[in-house]
């Protein structure tokens, strides 16, 4: 493991002892205590490259009050612009960030970038209806000032890893009713008793097949199938890292009682609740509820490994940050068609992980792979007998799998000749796979995939994972 890999490693596990002294504490003590452990380990981390977040929220917070109807499409462009200039300070010959500069960036991009729309929409359904019917699901009782809106994006929850959460789940948060009869502990465990397993399958993985090997030019003098086989355990370790990194970022959120919500809310990852829930009136009708931590949920590990189809895998990774991008990006995309949607949603993914090429490479790679599956599935899967079609979905994981494996390259390697050049070694096997998928389900009839049911993170069907009969 690399200094910074550590580096994270320690944030992460201090957050956990630090959620359960906050747990309990009052509104107050929870918002400037959880700012000022964020800013602190922000400084620590970051140290003078911190003014790059305080400039992001400060230009953010002046065009809510300046503009503050037209503030949603006007902060999204501020933070994005100035991601853009964060991330060429080096060409400019200006210091460049520490990593952990530019993980802070990230999330707070994400979390100031679209602050109180929300607010304003419901001040045009007033307007419109004349009158108030009470406080509307997640959306927000005022515009945030200055300095809430400082603690909002200091607060140390998730601030370097994620998960992201609106701003509306941190006020739920703050005001939550009797703290203490929200579980934290039992969940906890729960949550966290893999963790240990991936971390050390990623240490194994990692030290058996070092990712600097394919940069060597002695790699490909290997035969075919040994080039072709080391993506998956690259693809692997890249898993068992982030696995570790956001069941430990969960954890530090469950701790605090972070994105607790009763299981009859059906909160949704990054989203909150869908379902309105009366606030419980005493200690003891707390105590009685079933909570659940789905807000604050950023990773299904089974769902990851074990999904059929590439897009189901996208909704089980990262899958806050997948529900901001299907909210605010993949619905007011330019296009009507699911792929293209998902194309201009994975083009603002890629720009929002960084300019390096093989970011653009491996996730404008997904599109392909999203409209081959949907051809092929209708043209082919419905006509088989439910033998074959169970044969059919064993094919389709494992292809999606070496799909995934694949697209990681482009993500590890960063470089566009790095990239290329791995994935000439194996004949672009992938892309050549896809556009044959492509041509097949076409000429056979298939029709396109659906809009409403194929959306990423938006889709409400229950994942088709394998099974053994």
């Amino acid at each position: 493991m690399s200094p910074e890999e550590w580096t994270y490693l320690v944030v992460l596990l201090i957050s956990i002892p630090i959620g359960f002294v906050f747990k309990k504490a009052g509104p107050g003590l929870k918002r400037w205590g959880a700012a000022a452990v964020g800013l602190g380990l922000t400084l620590f981390t970051c140290g003078p490259h911190t003014l790059h977040s305080l400039i992001t929220i400060l230009g953010t917070w002046a065009l809510i009050q300046a503009q503050p109807c037209s503030c949603h499409a006007l902060a999204l462009a501020w933070t994005f612009s100035y991601l853009l200039f964060f991330r060429a300070l080096s060409l400019l010959g200006l210091p460049t960030p520490t990593p952990f500069t530019n993980a802070v960036q990230l999330l707070l991009t994400l979390k100031v970038g679209l602050p109180p729309p929300d607010l304003h929409l419901a001040q045009r359904k007033e307007m419109a209806s004349g009158f108030s019917k009470g406080p509307s699901l997640g959306l927000l009782p005022d515009v945030p000032s200055l300095m809430e809106t400082l603690s909002y994006s200091y607060c140390y929850v998730g601030i370097m890893t994620g998960p992201f959460f609106r701003y509306r789940t941190y006020l739920d948060w703050l005001e939550q009713p009797f703290p203490g009869a929200v579980p934290s502990l039992r969940p906890l465990l729960r949550r966290a008793w893999p963790a240990p397993l991936f971390g050390l399958l990623f240490l194994l993985s990692s030290h058996l097949f070092p990712l600097e090997a394919v940069r060597e030019d002695a790699f490909y003098a290997r035969p075919l199938p040994a080039r072709l086989f080391y993506m998956v355990p690259v693809f692997f370790a890249f898993r068992m890292r982030f696995y570790v990194a956001w069941i430990a970022a969960e954890c530090g959120c469950i701790a605090a009682g972070f994105g607790a919500y009763p299981v009859a809310a059906k909160a949704r990852a990054g989203g909150g609740p869908t379902l309105q829930c009366p606030p419980p009136s005493s200690p003891e009708k707390a105590a009685s509820l079933e909570y659940d931590y789905e807000t604050i949920r950023n990773i299904d590990c089974y769902g990851t490994d074990f999904c059929v189809r590439v897009r189901d895998g996208m909704r089980y990774w990262n899958m806050t940050v997948q529900w901001w991008l299907a909210q605010y990006v993949y619905k007011s995309a330019p296009a009507r068609s699911y792929v293209l949607r998902s194309a201009w949603t994975m083009l603002l993914s890629a720009y929002w992980h960084g300019l390096h090429p093989g970011y653009y490479l491996s996730f404008l790679t997904i599109p392909l792979c999203l409209a081959a599956e949907g051809r092929l599935e209708s043209a082919l899967r419905g006509r088989l007998s439910a033998r074959g079609q169970k044969a059919w979905d064993w094919a389709h994981w494992f292809l999606k799998m070496r799909a995934y494996d694949y697209m990681c390259m482009g993500f590890v390697l960063l470089s566009l000749g790095d990239t290329l050049r791995y994935w000439a070694s194996i004949y672009f096997c992938i892309h050549v796979l896809a556009v044959a998928g492509l041509g097949l389900g076409l000429a056979l009839g298939g029709g396109s995939p659906s809009r409403r049911k194929t959306a990423p993170q938006a889709a409400s069907l229950a994942p088709e994972k394998l099974r053994e009969e």
